[in-house]
């Protein structure tokens, strides 16, 4: 079967020229009522953010600052979900404590010293989700009080981080103002919009 192609026409990118990231539309406004996928960042439709455990803690918080999030995946070079760190453990106490356990300087610890582990990670099952709504979202995460959750799901029975629920997108989808460095405070920001 011999074929015969035409190359295509070639053009130069030029100055100024940006590139394609994936795209998750978000929904404009959400309540309580609202499926709780809505408010799911679902990586099969956006690249997570991710970050390897020899980086520097403080390169890790100007990722987070550069990409927008507050949440880093922790992973090997084969993609392994090592653990996670946020930011609240780079701007909280966790460094310090390293730091003093480890004898070291605060610009020597690595993202590896105060990540939580895979192993110490509770998740939620995409499967469970069946039916969720963002109130249900809202519960667990101040049950367990925290910022975000991961979520998983199989292939091959091998586990994998399927989305992550966070707790600031959450409240911009409900239209509410952002005060991430409280938790208390947004959860009750929270509440009372669902509330509505």
């Amino acid at each position: 079967m011999d074929r015969t192609f035409t190359a295509l026409p070639i053009r130069e990118l030029g100055p100024g020229a940006g590139f394609r990231r994936p795209l998750q539309a978000l929904a404009a406004r959400v309540a309580s009522g609202s499926p709780a996928l809505e408010v799911m960042t679902d990586l099969t439709r956006a690249s997570p953010a991710t970050i390897r455990p020899q980086a520097p803690v403080d390169a890790a918080n100007q990722f987070m600052i550069a990409r927008g999030v507050r949440l880093l995946l922790v992973a090997d070079d084969r993609e392994t979900v090592l653990g996670v760190i946020s930011a609240a453990d780079i701007l909280g106490e966790k460094p310090v404590q390293a730091a003093t356990e480890r004898g070291l300087r605060r610009a020597e610890l690595t993202v590896g010293d105060i990540m939580t582990s895979a192993e110490r990670l509770e998740v939620l099952a995409f499967a469970d989700l069946e039916g969720a709504r963002v109130g249900h979202i809202v519960e667990t995460l101040r049950r367990c009080g925290r910022q975000h959750a991961l979520v998983v799901d199989s292939d091959g029975g091998r586990l994998m981080v399927r989305g992550i629920f966070s707790l600031s997108q959450i409240a911009r989808q409900l239209g509410l103002p952002l005060h991430t460095s409280e938790v208390a405070r947004t959860f009750a920001e929270i509440e009372a919009a669902l509330a509505r």
